[in-house]
């Protein structure tokens, strides 16, 4: 995995949102994500929560990483604004509910989504760093 990131310069200091495959990644350690992380503000939705905890592949050694990773982290919960966001990007986009609920509180926190997901480039309106 080549870690190439568009629209990266490189900040610190930030706040990040950050999409489930990326924390995965860094689990395995595929790749030297947490450069990008380290000195940033890491948000994480729910659905992240939920899918790192409930990943079929996951050891406990996994587990244990997840868990001290989500304490570290600002989790979003869904809130009434998420809902609607998630609700409309679902429409606009015909994108799946989990990546609809990463992008909305994305938006709602108004800060950039990291991930290795290309999909996420058809909703316009979000500030995306795609590890390729």
């Amino acid at each position: 995995m080549d870690l190439i990131i568009k629209n990266w310069f490189g900040m610190s200091g930030i706040s990040l949102f950050v999409d489930t495959n990326i924390l995965i990644d860094l689990s395995e350690g595929k790749n030297k994500i947490s450069n990008y992380l380290d000195g940033n503000t890491i948000h994480i939705s729910v659905i992240t929560e939920i899918e790192l905890l409930g990943w079929p592949k996951i050891t406990q050694a996994h587990k244990d990483f997840f868990s001290k990773l989500i304490k570290d982290c600002h989790v979003t919960e869904l809130s009434q604004h998420v809902k609607d966001l998630t609700i409309e990007l679902k429409q606009k986009h015909k994108i799946k509910l989990p990546d609809a609920v990463i992008a909305a509180s994305a938006l709602f926190l108004d800060i950039p989504l990291l991930t290795r997901d290309v999909s996420f480039e058809k909703i316009k309106s979000l500030n995306l760093l795609i590890i390729e």
